[in-house]
Formats: C-alpha cells, structure tokens, sequence
C-alpha cells in the first residue's frame, strides 16, 4: 500500500507487475488521470499501455477519489484509490510478458496513427485481416486479447 507521487507511478507500477505473481493486491493512492488510465477500457481516450499492460496481469478496480480538500495544503490535482489485484492464473499462458511488452509499445508509439502505419515494415494487412483485427484501427480501439494476438504472430 503506497501514495505514489506521479513522477515514479508508472514506473513502480511496471516494475512490481514484474513480480505479480508473489504479490496478493496491491493499493495506492495516485492521481486520479493515472487511475483512469490503469482502470480504462479498449475505446476510450484513457486506453494505453499503462492500462493494457496492467490488466494483463491484474484486475484493477477504482475504489474511491481523494479530493484536493483531504490534504494540507491542498494539491492541484485530484488523486484516487486503486486495487490491483493479480490474477490467480494467467489470462493468456501462451504469451510471455516480455513480448507483449513491445508489441503495446509499438501501437501507442504514435497514438493517432492506424495499425497499419505503427507495424509497418512489421505486419501487412494480410497479416492482421487473418488475426480479425482491422489494419485501419487504431490502437486505442483494440483489446488485450487483440495484443496477444499480434504478440504471438510476431514473436511465435
């Protein structure tokens, strides 16, 4: 359980998903724009890797928000309460982390871009029409299991 400040969040966060399967839950109180990016869904502004890379080992569930009040002095942010919680079993046992990783990095790379230009040189459109995943999409827009898939396509 921690108060994480946002400047060490996110890489604290990956760095403990390393070691997810040791851990029972995680709490912490971050700002709130990075709880709704850990918690977010596959088509909202808030998908990214942070999300993706969380949910992939853990659920992760928004427990309450901090108002600026609750502190002395006040900050000018919001903050928030979030549990991740590791998943018993993996979700996906057939892709190994260390390749996802990559992969996730690789759609976000330009966020605004289509698939098809972020994998260029990677993956054709035949390559993603036989995964069912539309080379015109853009990563925001794709699932967990859609990662995994173009994860192990490309790293077998």
């Amino acid at each position: 359980m921690g108060n994480l400040p946002y400047n060490i969040s996110t890489p604290l966060i990956f760095k403990l998903l390393e070691q997810a399967q040791i851990i029972n839950d995680m709490h912490f109180m971050l700002q709130l724009e990075v709880v709704e990016r850990l918690a977010a869904s596959p088509g909202s502004k808030d998908w990214g890797r942070l999300g993706v890379m969380t949910q992939f080992r853990c659920e992760v569930e928004q427990l309450f928000e901090v108002p600026p009040e609750a502190f002395y002095p006040p900050p000018k942010v919001r903050s928030a309460v979030v549990r991740l919680t590791p998943h018993p079993e993996p979700q996906y046992p057939n892709v190994d982390p260390t390749s996802l990783a990559p992969v996730v990095t690789q759609a976000f790379s330009q966020r605004r871009k289509t698939l098809r230009n972020n994998f260029k040189g990677m993956m054709e459109d035949d390559d993603f029409g036989g995964l069912a995943i539309d080379p015109s999409a853009r990563a925001e827009t794709l699932s967990i299991a859609d990662f995994v898939a173009i994860a192990m396509h490309l790293h077998g």
